[in-house]
């Protein structure tokens, strides 16, 4: 006989479901396919679930499971299975489903016991499946997988030696991790991914030399790797050998002649140390792959750039249309029409950037109002940002562009509008708190909010995410500047000549010439004058009255 189903939504959960031992029902499978057509996922799993816990009702579990993991939380899943396999238990494929669940749920007591109960079955069992996806994120999780692992006899099985070694490694305990790898090494010793996590943990235990000649090694025993080839390079490169690297790609290059990749690895490399021959004929063999055109167009660019071929460089840069590089490209463009005194063209690129690619149009007008300053037209500046703004009100490169060129003290009242504004919108922006540093210090010397806001930002250690080093060295001009204005000279001096000393920029020494001339420091004076000629051509015409002009 066969049941009929007629209200499957009072039936009790799977899990608790008192299954009758008889096969399952072919008539109660179509409702269940059919519900699962017309996107009645609850009522399928429901009818799958009761059915699977029949007799010889493997295949409809897997489609019982299967439906689960699309449309239930993995702990529910978790859960059918377990309780499925609690009454097969003799069902070895049933043991690796609740394994990867467990793994994925983070129920990591539940793992180590059935990877155990999988091991003392078969200790070599392939396990590759089971761990596929479920690796943890975080380092708590990472910690309990391990804990689970730990007491497992891994020794005969490569796939759990594997990421026993891996989480090891991530816990810094490379000589442990070691002992792990090699074992999987034993079972699977040219097997790419277990040799790279090898040379991983080997970087933290022994010389770079002796990481090179393992790698090597192993890429010699597989020519065919375009993994290890890679690893090598890439580690050569770490360790600034640029030129083994190179020679290595050219013969990685030889032996995968097809692969853009490659060709493109190798045309960057030979740009680095300027192999620029090579570079362009691998480049130029690159833009024969469509996919490629404009990586290739971009970097010939940068390789006649380097080589001072001007024309040829805007050339390629004009010819580059892929959306990622295009901005930098007609960037490049724009600076050697500049290089040129040809303002006319150099607008005309941007205006054409801005024309094709409406998305890079606030970019432009920045760029566009950065020229016309430079040109000593800064209210046609202005009124160029003040337009554009009109026509996207809130991007904020184009608001920070435009007060940057309002002036600390006539335009006080905008100024510092606009910089709430700003603000407002990204409230850990330090180059908008430092800005709002400046004009309020330009407008009271003693300002305390002023002061603290380009203090908090030169005491931002190097280590820290946030720091920035042009940003840094902006907020030390900024508190230099007023330290001055207060003529207090010695103050200008400790915030600036080390910065200089270290990194020299026309500010910075303007400020700390115009400090030793308080101070009547003259052989500072002199000596400092004279570095400042050198370098940027200071007050070269005038050099009597420089320091009366700076």
């Amino acid at each position: 006989m066969t049941d009929s189903v007629t209200n499957i939504d009072g039936l009790a959960p799977a899990s608790l479901w008192q299954p009758e031992l008889n096969e399952p029902s072919l008539y109660a499978l179509l409702d269940a396919e059919f519900a699962a057509d017309r996107d009645d996922k609850q009522r399928a799993m429901t009818i799958y679930k009761q059915q699977s816990f029949k007799e010889d009702a493997t295949a409809v579990f897997e489609r019982a499971l299967t439906l689960s993991l699309r449309n239930e939380r993995v702990e529910d899943s978790l859960a059918f299975a377990k309780s499925w396999q609690d009454q097969n238990p003799d069902h070895v494929p049933a043991w690796f489903y609740v394994a990867h669940l467990a793994l994925r749920a983070h129920d990591y007591i539940l793992a180590g016991e059935t990877l155990n109960r999988i091991l003392r079955y078969d200790p070599r069992a392939d396990l590759s499946e089971i761990l596929i996806g479920i690796y943890p994120n975080n380092d708590d999780d990472k910690r309990e997988l391990l804990a689970a692992l730990q007491p497992l006899d891994s020794e005969q099985n490569a796939s759990l030696s594997v990421l026993k070694a891996g989480l090891l490694y991530q816990f810094n305990e490379p000589e442990i991790a070691i002992v792990h790898i090699n074992r999987a090494l034993e079972r699977q010793p040219d097997y790419v991914p277990f040799i790279t996590l090898k040379a991983d943990i080997l970087r933290k235990i022994v010389t770079s030399e002796t990481v090179v000649n393992y790698i090597s090694q192993a890429r010699l025993r597989n020519p065919d790797s375009k993994s290890l080839y890679l690893y090598e390079i890439r580690y050569l490169l770490d360790l600034k050998q640029s030129e083994q690297a190179w020679k290595l790609l050219l013969e990685a290059h030889s032996r995968f002649n097809d692969d853009a990749e490659i060709t493109l690895l190798a045309a960057l490399v030979s740009l680095d140390i300027e192999e620029y021959a090579s570079a362009d004929d691998l480049l130029n063999m690159l833009a024969k792959n469509p996919a490629y055109l404009d990586q290739a167009y971009y970097y010939l660019g940068i390789s006649a750039e380097r080589q001072q071929q001007f024309d040829k460089a805007k050339y390629y840069l004009n010819a580059v249309m892929q959306e990622d590089l295009v901005l930098e490209a007609r960037r490049k463009v724009v600076a050697y029409e500049l290089l040129n005194d040809d303002v006319d063209a150099a607008i005309a690129t941007l205006e054409k950037l801005r024309k094709d690619f409406t998305v890079f149009a606030p970019d432009t007008f920045v760029m566009q109002a950065d020229i016309l300053w430079q040109q000593n037209e800064s209210e046609e500046a202005l009124r160029l940002l003040t337009r554009a703004a009109r026509k996207y009100p809130d991007n904020e490169m184009l608001l920070f562009a435009r007060v940057q060129l309002l002036d600390d003290k006539s335009d006080y009242v905008v100024k510092r509008t606009l910089l709430n504004h700003l603000q407002a919108l990204d409230p850990t922006n330090l180059s908008y708190q430092l800005s709002y540093a400046q004009l309020l210090l330009a407008n009271e010397r003693s300002s305390e909010q002023g002061l603290a806001l380009a203090t908090a930002i030169i005491q931002i250690r190097y280590d820290d995410p946030r720091y920035d080093n042009d940003l840094h060295l902006q907020a030390l001009n900024v508190l230099a500047g007023n330290a001055l204005a207060k003529e207090n000279y010695k103050q200008v001096i400790d915030y600036l000549q080390t910065p200089y000393d270290v990194l020299p920029t026309l500010r910075s020494g303007t400020l700390l010439l115009r400090a030793y001339q308080g101070l009547g420091n003259n052989e500072k004076v002199e000596a400092l004058l004279a570095d400042l000629q050198q370098r940027f051509s200071f007050g070269q015409h005038n050099i009597n009255d420089s320091i009366q002009l700076y």
